[in-house]
C-alpha cells in the first residue's frame, strides 16, 4: 500500500493534471517553476502536514499550499512558495525557522515562521547530487553495491525529478535530513545551504521507500515500508537495521527520551525501550492505518489514523485510548499547540481542542 502523503498527492495531482489539460493550447509549467497559486480556500483544501512555529500554526499539501495561523486558528493566511509541487512534511526548529519537503525532490526553507519560503533542493539538483555522489564513490566501495547504487541513481535520472521527499526532521538549525521514496536520503550540517546524498549509508539494500524520521537524544530513526526500521551509528555515519516483528509499513514514527514508536497500516504500532533492540506490540485499538504523531508539552503521546481517530497515551505508549471528538477528520497531520491539537488531511486544517 502506498504511503497516505503518496495516495492524497495523487488525488490532488489528478485534479491538477485535468485543470491543465481541460484548456486547448494551454502551455504546460512544470510545478518546478510555478509559485503555489493564490487561493482563498487554501485552508480547506488537501492539506498533509501540520507544525508549530512558536504560536504560530502552520500547515501545508497539495499545490504548494502553505497556510499558517496567529489567532489559534480563527483565520489563516496563506504563505507565499516558489513551487506548485505537492507538499508532504514540515518541521521547525523554532519560531522562525523551518523546512517543509514534497514532491519532485522539493525541500523549502523559512526564516519568518512559514509567511514565505525559498526553494533549496529540487528533484534536478537532487538527481545530480545523486550521480556525482555515486560516481566518486571511494575504490574499495563493494562492487555489487556500486553496481547498485549506479543504476539507481540512473534509473532516477532518467525518470526525471519526480521522486518525492516523504518526511524532514532537523536536531537544531543546522544539521537535519530528507528522506523519500526509493531509499532517497540527503544530509546537512549547515542548515540547508548543502545537500550530501546519504543513500549508500543506509542498510537498505532493495530501496525501500523511507517514510519517517525523528530523533532524541538518544539517536536517531527512520522508517519505511516492509517493516524497515533503522538508527543512525554515530560512529560509522550510517544507518543500521534494527528488526522489528512487522512485516508491513511503517508510516512513521516519534521518539523521546528512552522511547521509540513505529506506527503504520492498519492501526499497529510497535514501541522499543532500548533502542531498537526489543520492540512489544501497542495494542492502539483501532484498525485503520496511523498517519501522525506528536508529542504534548507534559510528555503524553498522540496518534491520528486516515479514519480520524485521534489517540492519546498517558505511560509512554503502553496503552492508548481514543478522545472523543465532535467530527472526525481523516487525518495526515497533527502538531500540538497548548491546549489545542492542529489537524491535517483532506478537507484541510481544523484546530480542536478535546479533553485530553
Amino acid at each position: 500500500m502506498k504511503h497516505p502523503a503518496l495516495r492524497l498527492a495523487a488525488v490532488a495531482g489528478l485534479a491538477t493534471l485535468l485543470v491543465a489539460t481541460a484548456a486547448p493550447g494551454r502551455r504546460f509549467t512544470d510545478v518546478l517553476d510555478q509559485p503555489a497559486t493564490i487561493s482563498p480556500l487554501a485552508a480547506q483544501r488537501v492539506l498533509q502536514a501540520s507544525a508549530i512555529a512558536g504560536q504560530r500554526m502552520v500547515a501545508a499539501g497539495a499545490r504548494g499550499h502553505i497556510v499558517y495561523s496567529d489567532d489559534q486558528g480563527t483565520s489563516w493566511h496563506q504563505a507565499k512558495v516558489p513551487v506548485s509541487a505537492d507538499l508532504t512534511a514540515l518541521h521547525f526548529v523554532d519560531a522562525r525557522q523551518g523546512w517543509a519537503v514534497g514532491h519532485e525532490g522539493v525541500v523549502l526553507h523559512t526564516r519568518d515562521g512559514g509567511a514565505s519560503w525559498q526553494l533549496q533542493l529540487d528533484g534536478r539538483r537532487a538527481n545530480a547530487l545523486v550521480l556525482e555522489h555515486v560516481r566518486n564513490l571511494p575504490a574499495d566501495t563493494d562492487p555489487a553495491v556500486l553496481e547498485s547504487l549506479k543504476a539507481e541513481a540512473e534509473r532516477a535520472a532518467a525518470e526525471g525529478p519526480s521522486r518525492p521527499f516523504l518526511d524532514v526532521w532537523f536536531a537544531n538549525d543546522r544539521e537535519g535530513y530528507v528522506v523519500g521514496a526509493y531509499n532517497l536520503i540527503f544530509h546537512t550540517a549547515d542548515g540547508g545551504k548543502t545537500w550530501e546524498p546519504w543513500i549508500d549509508r543506509t542498510q537498505n539494500e532493495r530501496f525501500y521507500h523511507l517514510y519517517g524520521i525523528r530523533g532524541s537524544s538518544d539517536g536517531v530513526y527512520m522508517v519505511g515500508e516492509l517493516g524497515l526500521a533503522l538508527r543512525l551509528d554515530p560512529a560509522s555515519g550510517r544507518f543500521t537495521a534494527l528488526q522489528t516483528p512487522y512485516e508491513g509499513s511503517y508510516f512513521g514514527l516519534l521518539t523521546k527520551p528512552g522511547l521509540v514508536l513505529a506506527y503504520g497500516l492498519r492501526g499497529t504500532a510497535y514501541r522499543s525501550l532500548d533502542g531498537g533492540k526489543n520492540w512489544e506490540l501497542v495494542n492502539t485499538g483501532i484498525t485503520t492505518s496511523i498517519t501522525a504523531s506528536s508529542v504534548t508539552p507534559d510528555g503524553r503521546l498522540l496518534l491520528c489514523s486516515m479514519a480520524g481517530d485521534v489517540l492519546v497515551s498517558d505511560d509512554d505508549g503502553a496503552h492508548f485510548r481514543r478522545l472523543p471528538l465532535k467530527a472526525a477528520m481523516p487525518c495526515t497531520g497533527l502538531a500540538v499547540s497548548g491546549d489545542a491539537l492542529v489537524l491535517s488531511g483532506l478537507r484541510g486544517v481544523r484546530v480542536v481542542r478535546p479533553e485530553l
